[in-house]
């Protein structure tokens, strides 16, 4: 039995206990600290990238800004190079900017109709004539799976110009798309159009709009939020994605014949924007192991090594 003096001290002595019980239990399920940002020899990267876009039979460009702290290089940073599908990105901000003005609703319908349908990646050309989605599904299907139909339907409600204005406004004066895609009769930019192809950009502009989006300014944090999600489920993972290692990345490719082009946004242990661009590529064969798509697969390599590597996961003991 307990003395009459142990009894009355039971309160004080659980008073005094309690606290530390729950802060050892605070400590022991506190998520781990996230890895701390690292800066990059990137001296040693640009001369590693710019071997690769040495070797290469075609033209390369390339720019990378590490967000946490400022750093920025690049090659042939500024000169004009074919987009092709990673013009989605800039329709994309603009739909989005659209929406935050409402001007333009997630859950307007959209309908398909046979004359709507285009060949090329997508999966909307193989469904019924009449098939109903909204902005947002054609949204996800124009990123994710670079969906040509999708596309040209969000091009057909917000209008072409309204891209380029979007992008001015963002100071981003040499990104524009020209047409609706494998549609060129629909170009506003015939001369640009038989140049370029469906967009023009440059690497430090693409590299730009992407740190826009990472910095909650291309439209508005919440905005940029859920389009850097989308970005985050692209299922094409055969560029600068190749030899990554897994790392987290929102990120957009485009390809034809002559082009493979890529910005994304890698986060490792800081954020790191990664745009690469080529053009006048020798080798057009469509395959995995094509010429520009493996040296694109060998910078985001070199990339995401300059920067520690894919940082491990925060723990939750």
């Amino acid at each position: 039995m307990l003395d009459s003096m142990t009894l009355r001290l039971l309160p004080l002595i659980a008073g005094l206990v309690l606290p530390f019980t729950a802060c050892a239990q605070a400590v022991s399920t506190r998520p781990a600290p996230a890895p701390r940002s690292v800066r990059a020899d990137t001296l040693a990267l640009r001369r590693t990238l710019d071997s690769i876009a040495d070797a290469h039979r075609g033209v390369v460009g390339y720019s990378i800004i590490d967000i946490e702290n400022g750093v920025r290089m690049n090659r042939r940073g500024d000169e004009t190079f074919p987009t092709a599908s990673l013009i989605k990105v800039p329709i994309l901000v603009t739909v989005y900017d659209l929406v935050a003005k409402k001007q333009l609703s997630l859950d307007d319908p959209l309908t398909v109709l046979k004359i709507d349908q285009v060949a090329g990646s997508g999966i909307l050309q193989h469904l019924h004539n009449g098939t109903m989605l909204t902005v947002q599904d054609a949204a996800w299907l124009m990123t994710i799976i670079s969906d040509n139909t999708a596309t040209n339907l969000l091009l057909d409600r917000i209008i072409i110009r309204r891209v380029w204005n979007k992008m001015d406004s963002l100071g981003l004066h040499h990104t524009k798309v020209h047409s609706k895609s494998f549609l060129r009769n629909s170009s506003v930019a015939m001369d640009s159009s038989v140049k370029y192809g469906l967009g023009v950009t440059t690497p430090n502009e693409m590299a730009r709009l992407f740190e826009l989006l990472a910095l909650g300014k291309a439209v508005n944090p919440a905005s940029d939020s859920a389009m850097l999600n989308i970005l985050e489920h692209n299922e094409d993972g055969d560029l600068l994605q190749r030899y990554a290692g897994g790392a987290r990345a929102a990120h957009k490719t485009g390809a034809t014949d002559q082009v493979r082009a890529e910005c994304s946004l890698f986060y490792l242990r800081n954020r790191v924007v990664a745009c690469v661009l080529t053009k006048e590529n020798k080798d057009i064969r469509w395959v995995l192991d094509n010429e520009p798509q493996i040296a694109m697969a060998r910078m985001g390599e070199a990339i995401v090594k300059a920067w520690g590597g894919v940082p491990p996961a925060v723990a939750t003991q």
